[in-house]
């Protein structure tokens, strides 16, 4: 079965229940929220001004342990994973991730289950899908061109 990287935002209400869905169709997949290893990070865990940081503030931030270990964890995951789920809304860092491993030659596919401003560069991804089971087929397919099994 595919490996699957769920980028999104700590604030989407959808990302708990794409990670649920997905592992019930038998993925291993990456939860940034609740990784293996108590990794996960949030910047209120190194500074109480983190949704207004300046430049200074933001580099030093990506210094702390808190957030390297974090960026570890999920740049680990992203190198293990075969496909990233995109799940909007989300913001600049899933982002980032999904260009990442697009251009890591990786599968990319965005849920997108309600209406979200058109993004043209969405264009260099791999599928565009307004339900969950859409993205399971997807992966479904992904799994039997590569021969990826159940285990």
């Amino acid at each position: 079965m595919a490996k699957v990287y769920v980028a999104s935002s700590w604030q989407n209400e959808y990302q708990q229940s794409i990670v649920s869905f997905l592992r019930r169709k038998g993925h291993e997949v990456y939860d940034f929220m609740n990784p293996e290893g108590k990794t996960d990070f949030h910047w209120s865990q190194v500074s109480e001004n983190w949704q207004q940081m300046d430049t200074d503030e933001h580099l030093d931030a990506l210094e702390h342990p808190l957030a390297q270990t974090g960026f570890k964890s999920d740049f680990d995951a992203m190198r293990w994973a075969d496909v990233c789920v995109l799940v909007l809304p989300c913001g600049a860092s899933a982002h980032s991730e999904a260009g990442w491993m697009k251009g890591a030659g990786k599968k990319v596919v965005v849920y997108q289950n309600r209406p979200q401003k058109p993004e043209l560069m969405y264009k260099l991804f791999d599928g565009i899908f307004p339900m969950a089971t859409d993205v399971a087929r997807f992966l479904k397919e992904f799994d039997n061109m590569n021969d990826l099994k159940s285990t």
